[in-house]
């Protein structure tokens, strides 16, 4: 279970924010936070696993809050690290650099509908589970943490092609709850066994995961959603 601390000023967003959470299976809030020092003493309270952080606060901001986080893991190392991701207004490319220097995972810029957070909690949710049970890491293990490797660096099996590897993963991003491997064909005018192969291949190397999906014929149809 993911614990999230909800940090927004403003008290409604902070509740709708907090609905949204609770929608995610194996995500609970545990907190809500309304100012930077507020955060700060909820995070030694509630040692909860993510922040949902706002850059806009009225005593400090987002980023200080996730610095002296930060600051406090360096002095204590068995002090229990907690993520962040920003979700606020600020368009600054330069909250953006300092969010991303702060160590947050990632950044979503107001407004943004419910989907989009979720699917950002699922991956947070993701990598904590296949990072828990890890001894040692692949290079696929580490890409999810820190983003894809260019175009073309990431040793594609023969046969696969690094263009249309990027039109099915920009497909599947673009539909969070999960294609078939006929509609991801479909959207991405592929042929169904061309689009099988990729999907095979992104659910081999841990970027996609797949489901079954019983209809009314009683075969199961495979799902396939991203989450690297």
């Amino acid at each position: 279970m993911t614990k999230v601390l909800v940090v927004d000023d403003d008290f409604m967003v902070a509740k709708l924010h907090g609905r949204y959470v609770s929608a995610v299976a194996g995500c609970t809030v545990v907190g809500v936070a309304h100012s930077g020092a507020q955060a700060l003493r909820a995070v030694e309270r509630l040692r909860p696993d993510l922040l949902l952080l706002d850059v806009y606060l009225p005593d400090m901001d987002g980023i200080q809050v996730l610095r002296e986080l930060r600051a406090a893991e360096e002095r204590d190392p068995s002090r229990p690290p907690v993520d962040a991701l920003f979700i606020t207004a600020a368009r600054d490319a330069g909250m953006v650099r300092a969010a991303a220097r702060a160590g947050a995972l990632h950044y979503l810029i107001k407004p943004f509908n419910q989907a989009a957070l979720q699917e950002q909690l699922r991956h947070v949710a993701a990598l904590r589970a296949r990072l828990e049970g890890l001894r040692e890491a692949r290079q696929e293990d580490v890409d999810q943490i820190f983003g894809p490797r260019p175009p073309g660096s990431q040793g594609l099996p023969k046969g696969l092609a690094a263009h249309t590897a990027g039109l099915v993963e920009r497909t599947l991003r673009n539909h969070p709850a999960g294609l078939s491997a006929s509609e991801c064909a479909e959207h991405g005018a592929l042929s169904r066994v061309s689009a099988r192969r990729y999907l095979e291949y992104f659910t081999d190397t841990g970027r996609a995961e797949v489901t079954l999906r019983y209809g009314g014929t009683g075969r199961p149809e495979r799902r396939y959603r991203w989450v690297g």
